[in-house]
């Protein structure tokens, strides 16, 4: 689905990836779940760009409904994937902390076990080789990617920052959907390990003065990054 020129999101409000798109090439930002392999390949398509315009997955953390398909765009087409390697462990299948008790209502919670099982969410294929970014650095890529670190939902937790697109890629930072309750607007997203962390670390992407917030689950956030952080805060509040 294009957003806007340049911005396109593949997946739906349950489980999203998204990808930038430059006449250098293209920089794809979370790999979702296995399955959205086809979406991917549908989208680079609807564009008329192919894997060969893939030039890196940024993953914004290493969770398995971020890691999806990008082992399999690494070995296949040679493309780098960049995590901050505080996650790498994670990435590759690595053991993650236990989460505190979560609430959630059984259709909400129901629902996002079907569709990460109907595309693939038990099947992931773990990374065996990364490139480490960290907080600060501009990638070579597309869309001059800057990285923000945002620990909390994992140690290694970060966002990505697309000025040109007035973009910023939140991975699990923050939710507009939660994937337990079914409840949408910005908010915290479940199954974060450390969530008063994970709040606080909002306040870096103050900063980008970005138009477009984009979570790993919920829809497109284009209130501003200023409105986004608020809400999250707020309902963090309020718990």
């Amino acid at each position: 689905m294009e957003l806007e020129p340049g911005l396109h999101r593949i997946g739906n409000d349950i489980v999203a990836a998204y990808i930038v798109v430059t006449p250098a090439g293209v920089t794809v930002i979370d790999a979702g779940l296995a399955g959205h392999w086809r979406d991917l390949l549908s989208e680079l398509a609807s564009i008329g760009r192919s894997l060969d315009d893939v030039k890196g997955v940024i993953l914004t953390h290493g969770d398995a409904d971020h890691v999806g398909f990008a082992e399999r765009l690494r070995r296949e087409c040679g493309v780098p994937v960049y995590i901050h390697p505080d996650d790498a462990d994670r990435a590759k299948g690595g053991e993650k902390p236990a989460n505190a008790k979560q609430t959630m209502k059984l259709g909400a919670t129901a629902g996002f076990a079907l569709y990460s099982v109907r595309k693939g969410g038990l099947r992931t294929t773990w990374l065996t080789e990364t490139v480490d970014v960290r907080d600060g650095d501009t990638l070579d890529l597309p869309g001059s990617p800057r990285i923000i670190g945002l620990p909390g939902h994992s140690a290694g937790s970060i966002a990505v920052h697309v000025p040109d697109l007035s973009a910023v890629f939140v991975g699990d930072a923050l939710t507009t959907r939660h994937v337990l309750t079914g409840r949408v607007g910005a908010q915290p997203a479940p199954f974060t390990d450390e969530p008063d962390r994970a709040i606080a670390s909002l306040r870096a992407l103050l900063p980008t003065r970005a138009t477009w917030v984009l979570p790993g689950h919920g829809a497109p956030w284009r209130g501003g990054v200023e409105a986004a952080v608020a809400s999250v805060e707020k309902a963090a509040a309020a718990r």
